[in-house]
């Protein structure tokens, strides 16, 4: 059986080149929480998450004072009862938030840990869709210092030139008319065939806002408007998705199950970006996006492209994995030994067992440290 023999855990802390700015806050360096879990039989599972970009530690508190010792001397195969232990030890100390990415980081490399001991990739073990590639949509338009509107429409177009069919770009900082002059651009660098994503991350306050800008926008076909409001204010959500007709995303930082269930109820996403690494890992991830398919609602998950590119192939009603094509935004990849590659906008899935990659320690060591906990 393979027991649970040690956890140990890093949260690394990775400066990004260039100063980016989201449509509320800015952003010069990113927070990552690191696990890894090995069992008796000598096989290692790894996981991760985001924890923002200040008081990291509060993970590594987590993992080692809360949720670890639930985990060790246990079966991981019995992932379930695992998940349901750790969430009730968490239940006064944090159902959202940092603790419950640090359960998300550990269900993740639960699963890592018994699709390698299992000898299959992820995306495998879990029950495939997919065999080998999976489509992406190249996530990009950051604000930065200087960058123009045509500058916006030529990153755009260059990820096309890579073949991607779908792009991504921010949104709402600017007026509404320079935000016109921002998407306007992107579609006609890119062309009428190409889906283009608009992320608005939590810029706006109320829907008369957002209609401001959504009336001038609505004729340039967006894919969808991601996270136009604050994830709580679930109702100005549903209001929106009447008001326009692009579709709402949202759920990216979601959490848990019953969250998802009051957004679907209400009608305030026609997508779900549920994020493994945030909402509960990859147990808590497939039970919202089976639910997301009792109600017809297609899951574009956020972030991450390494541990979601097997989960959308693995599930009949996710559409998209978000890809990231270097290292500017997503410093994470600085962390990783393999990367993921694309052909022709599909993700080309790995094929060893679990995840199909391991953490560069030497980067690690750079900008973080391991402790660990059990033997």
């Amino acid at each position: 059986m393979p027991i649970i023999q040690s956890i140990e855990v890093c949260v690394a802390r990775v400066p990004l080149e260039k100063v980016t700015y989201l449509s509320n806050r800015t952003v010069v360096d990113r927070h990552y929480g690191l696990v890894k879990i090995r069992s008796a039989d000598g096989v290692e599972g790894i996981g991760f998450c985001y924890v923002g970009n200040a008081a990291g530690e509060l993970f590594r508190v987590a993992v080692e004072q809360l949720l670890a010792p639930v985990l060790i001397g246990r079966d991981s195969l019995a992932v379930e009862g695992l998940w349901k232990d750790m969430y009730q030890e968490a239940l006064l100390q944090g159902r959202m938030g940092t603790v419950m990415r640090a359960l998300s980081a550990l269900d993740i490399a639960l699963w890592d840990l018994n699709a390698r001991t299992a000898k299959l990739p992820l995306h495998k073990y879990l029950g495939a869709v997919e065999l080998e590639t999976v489509a992406a949509y190249a996530s990009g338009g950051y604000y930065v210092d200087g960058k123009t509107a045509e500058h916006v429409g030529e990153e755009m177009a260059g990820y096309v030139e890579l073949g991607f069919k779908a792009v991504k770009m921010k949104t709402g900082r600017w007026s509404p008319q320079g935000e016109e002059s921002r998407v306007k651009a992107a579609r006609e660098a890119i062309g009428p065939d190409v889906e283009l994503m608009l992320d608005c991350n939590n810029g706006w306050i109320d829907t008369v806002q957002a209609m401001q800008y959504l009336r001038r926008i609505e004729q340039y076909d967006p894919y969808f408007i991601e996270e136009p409001f604050g994830p709580d204010d679930v109702e100005s959500h549903a209001r929106l998705a009447k008001l326009t007709r692009i579709p709402v995303a949202t759920a990216e930082i979601g959490y848990g199950r019953w969250y998802h269930k009051h957004l679907l109820d209400m009608g305030a996403a026609a997508i779900l970006q549920t994020d493994a690494a945030v909402c509960g890992g990859i147990t808590e991830w497939k039970r919202i996006a089976a639910m997301a398919a009792g109600y017809g609602i297609q899951m574009c998950p956020h972030w991450f492209h390494d541990v979601h590119a097997p989960l959308v192939a693995s599930t009949p009603n996710a559409r998209y994995v978000e890809f990231f094509w270097d290292d500017q935004v997503l410093n994470f990849r600085r962390l990783l030994d393999r990367q993921l590659e694309q052909t022709k906008g599909r993700v080309v899935l790995h094929q060893t067992p679990g995840l199909g990659f391991n953490f560069d320690e030497a980067q690690v060591s750079k900008f973080g440290r391991w402790t660990q906990v059990g033997t």
